[in-house]
């Protein structure tokens, strides 16, 4: 029988040792925590493989026809797309710790590349190399705090913002228009300057296809579950309409691809068409680390990193800040388990590291896939494996037939997916609960169609200088009963807005009176507070009052030291303080 601890020489409780730290760090509870697969794989059931396989299969008919959308949102070859697309399968079965995130392109990452890569495939590789390195260290060194302060009027501001960006940047395609500027005002502009040129049968295929799209979709919202005492026959049915709405994106892309194909068989091309795309497997290489143009310059390293610029920042926050506010909406709230953001942030890392290997530009986790991963009962991260295989076979076999998809059916896909992200309620939830959230959210909103980090960056600005005005402003509460009572709701720290309260209150109170400093609430006292607190009391003296503090909990050594307040003063003080509780007894 082991000795209790406390007989044992030694380190203290709750101080380990080194070589307890040392174990520790080796056990193999600390290798499932790095690896989340050794938590569930050993429990692995059958019944679980079956749900595994059909919602794989399910994400991964959703997954081609949007990958090759997104791609187009990148201004990448839409091959890309698929590149994009398989690797977070794998590496999340390993390192996720929620069952129902997929890892992939996303319409937000995918607008945010085309910000910063301008349609260049080896930027766009780089980019991902180097996002997922700055994700990989963030979640080493324990970083994925600091996404708390990109608060949730700006996350919301930069979505709505992007939804009508991405969204308006497909009429182009609907309409059948090209050579249209990426910059959001000239594309307004040169838009509606160059409708006369619109080609009709991408007008009519285009609108047949977000019509099917908004049906297929609104026959899944508005489908209710069956009941065990309904017959078979109907529970199939349910079934079919449900299984046929989910993967509607494929279906129409599908459908389009045929009829397009039909009419350049016979000779009538009048859809615009995706045209010749890389056939086969990305190759598995290093990503390159400088770029040759066309007449032969080499752009060096350093030079592409000095034109990313901020987007080295806002692209790895983003895509993090993407995927754990998803695993924690499905995980945390719809089904009861707790996800590990750290963990999560070192899957999105090695993803984007080993998809620049693929040729992969930035992914993250979509809302849209995750949320069709979830309904259709997933139960272990193992699904991306299928998914993963789905998009594999697709590269490998189906690029002749991507040939033939219309750029107008997967502008409807696209258009589609982001409706969803333009959340007018928030506005009015904003206004009703604290107006001054409009203020960041409208500020994001507004410069993200100037330029994307412009909008994000002015909205978290926004957002800490409030944060500071609250922390700089506290709320001080004033009593008069014979002396006057301050109450504190914070701590005094710099900037010290409590101590200029009390030198006002002492400088326009006639006669001088003393002020007792409710501090039952104070946590914390600063150096800054200190020095202008000694300031203080030296004043209250010559003036004959007395300062007093009342329920200070961190009056440490050196604030005592700091103060230096005098036995006799204080007696007088205190005593002051005794006869403010008799009156107000």
């Amino acid at each position: 029988m082991m000795e209790p601890l406390l007989d044992r020489p030694g380190p203290q409780i709750g101080r380990p040792s080194l070589g307890e730290r040392m174990a520790s760090c080796c056990s193999y509870r600390t290798l499932q925590a790095w690896l989340p697969i050794l938590t569930w794989l050993p429990k692995y059931r059958l019944s679980w493989l079956q749900m595994d396989l059909i919602a794989g299969l399910t994400v991964g008919l959703t997954t081609v026809p949007q990958a090759l959308a997104y791609a187009e949102v990148a201004g990448l070859p839409v091959q890309y797309g698929l590149y994009s697309a398989f690797m977070g399968g794998f590496i999340y079965t390993f390192l996720g710790t929620s069952k129902d995130v997929t890892l992939g392109p996303t319409a937000i990452m995918s607008l945010l590349c085309a910000s910063y890569v301008g349609g260049d495939p080896v930027r766009a590789v780089l980019l991902s190399l180097i996002c997922g390195t700055i994700q990989t260290a963030m979640a080493l060194l324990r970083l994925g705090f600091l996404l708390d302060f990109i608060s949730f009027p700006v996350i919301k501001g930069f979505t709505c913002a992007a939804a009508v960006t991405i969204a308006f940047g497909q009429v182009k395609n609907v309409l059948g228009l090209k050579d249209i500027p990426h910059e959001f005002f000239l594309q307004v502009y040169y838009t509606f300057y160059r409708i006369p040129e619109t080609r009709i049968g991408d007008v009519v295929l285009g609108l047949l296809c977000l019509c099917l799209l908004v049906t297929l979709q609104w026959m899944k919202s508005t489908l209710e579950p069956p009941s065990e005492q309904e017959a078979l026959l109907t529970r199939a049915a349910h079934s079919l309409v449900w299984g046929i709405a989910t993967v509607r994106n494929a279906l129409v892309v599908v459908a389009a691809s045929f009829l397009a194909f039909s009419w350049n068989a016979f000779g009538s091309p009048v859809f615009t068409i995706t045209g010749k795309t890389s056939q086969g497997l990305p190759p598995f290489r290093a990503p390159p680390l400088f770029e040759t143009t066309p007449n032969g310059t080499s752009i060096s390293f350093g030079e592409i990193i000095e034109d990313f610029g901020g987007g080295l920042a806002v692209i790895p926050f983003m895509g993090v800040l993407e995927s754990i506010a998803i695993a924690k909406a499905f995980g945390e709230s719809c089904n009861d388990y707790r996800i590990n953001a750290n963990q999560e942030l070192f899957a999105i890392g090695l993803t984007n590291i080993m998809g620049s290997f693929v040729s992969a530009y930035p992914v993250t986790g979509s809302f849209g896939r995750t949320a069709v991963n979830s309904q259709t009962g997933v139960c272990t991260p193992a699904g991306g494996i299928v998914t993963g295989v789905v998009v594999l076979l697709s590269l490998a076999f189906l690029m002749p037939a991507f040939y033939y998809i219309p750029k107008a059916s997967l502008a409807a896909v696209i258009i589609c997916a982001v409706a969803p992200l333009v959340d007018y309620r928030v506005v009015m939830q904003f206004w009703r609960i604290r107006k001054l959230d409009l203020v960041p959210f409208l500020i994001t909103f507004l410069l993200s169609f100037w330029e994307v980090q412009y909008g994000i960056v002015g909205g978290v600005v926004v957002s800490g200088l409030m944060l500071l005005y609250n922390v700089a402003r506290p709320s001080i509460k004033v009593c008069d009963h014979g002396v006057l009572v301050m109450e504190l709701d914070s701590g005094l720290s710099f900037p010290p807005q409590s101590t200029s309260t009390l030198s006002y209150t002492l400088r326009h109170s006639s006669p001088p009176r003393s002020v007792v400093l409710d501090c039952h609430h104070v946590n914390t006292v600063d150096y800054t507070v200190v020095n202008e607190l000694r300031d203080l009391l030296r004043q209250f003296k010559l003036r004959g009052v007395a300062l007093i503090f009342s329920g200070l909990q961190v009056l440490t050594d050196w604030v005592c030291s700091g103060l230096q307040v005098l036995t006799d003063w204080v007696c007088s003080g205190l005593q002051v303080l005794t006869d403010w509780y008799n009156q107000t007894d």
